[in-house]
């Protein structure tokens, strides 16, 4: 304690090299800054696919362009100031600054979350229960849904968020990371935070393995009527309809999990940003090339879409 009470406050942090490599800064600039504009270009056009073509006006397709929605904002929060930080040599962030990506990048986190789950249960509905499907996922109960998990999600990180705009931080004010995370801000308070990270990853934990036992209790469901299907097609057909969702939990999850349902203090490895990486930046990309890649109806969509421009 007293070497806490003994530390300068500081009023920035600043950001570690993402290697000591210098050269290796700036193939890594061009490698994120080509993942990023993919990743933007392809989730806007699932969006913009999803908006024009009638034959994507289903509940499965409007939480698709939902979870497109988020994964554009979610990079945004991040990626910009990485890539600025990978040629700047003054790679700082004001506390005001660091929180805020802190808050945006946790309530966009949570959306995503949120979505996902809300399709796998749209996925148990329709495989499960398809005579009932349509009047349950109508249009009206799907944006009600939809706003649900957007607020929901940006009143997740709220109270994290406010504890930890009125503390104050200090020497050394060095972030080994390529953003906010939360972990790092707390490394970084002159201030004992030990109740403010009980509270935030205890919620964070109870969120994450509540909408991931959801999830799996709808796929048990899902794998238990496929199995009874007699026929060999009719199991792949239907399976095929939730490989692409699959997947995505399953990159999302498996990651958030590793991040987030465990004190950060304790883990101090530089793993951590190799896996913030991949979560923050490669998954929002590989989003839209799953369900673009592996759905036979936004093929379709894609198809009908460039060749009435190309005329």
């Amino acid at each position: 304690m007293m070497e806490k009470e003994n530390r300068t406050a500081v009023a920035e942090f600043v950001f570690l090299h993402f290697t000591s490599i210098p050269n290796l800064e700036t193939l890594l600039f061009v490698l994120f800054l080509i993942i990023y504009i993919l990743s933007l270009m392809g989730n806007l056009l699932i969006i913009v696919i999803v908006l024009v073509d009638s034959h994507l006006q289903t509940a499965m397709y409007f939480f698709i362009c939902n979870l497109s929605m988020v994964e554009v904002w979610y990079t945004t929060v991040t990626v910009p100031k990485m890539l600025e930080n990978l040629l700047s040599k003054k790679m700082t962030i004001s506390i005001q600054g660091c929180i805020t990506q802190y808050y945006f990048f946790f309530a966009f986190a949570a959306i995503e979350l949120f979505i996902l789950t809300t399709m796998a249960y749209d996925r148990y509905l329709a495989i499960c229960n398809p005579l009932h499907y349509s009047t349950i996922m109508n249009p009206v109960t799907c944006r009600n849904v939809a706003v649900i998990c957007w607020f929901v999600g940006f009143l997740c990180p709220t109270y994290t968020s406010f504890r930890l705009a009125k503390i104050s931080f200090c020497n050394p004010n060095r972030i080994n990371h390529f953003f906010c995370d939360a972990g790092q801000i707390f490394r970084l308070a002159c201030t004992d935070t030990y109740a403010i990270q009980v509270v935030g990853y205890g919620f964070s934990s109870v969120i994450i393995m509540a909408a991931l036992l959801f999830t799996l209790a709808s796929y048990i469901k899902i794998l238990i009527t496929i199995l009874k299907m007699s026929s060999a097609a009719a199991r792949r057909k239907t399976f095929s309809t939730c490989a692409s969702h699959l997947s995505v939990v399953t990159i999302y999850f498996g990651t958030l999990i590793f991040m987030y349902v465990r004190p950060a203090v304790k883990y101090k490895s530089n793993a951590d940003k190799i896996v913030a990486v991949f979560y923050s930046v490669i998954t929002p990309l590989l989003n839209p090339m799953i369900y673009t890649l592996r759905n036979k109806d936004v093929k379709e969509a894609l198809k009908k879409t460039f060749l009435r421009n190309a005329h």
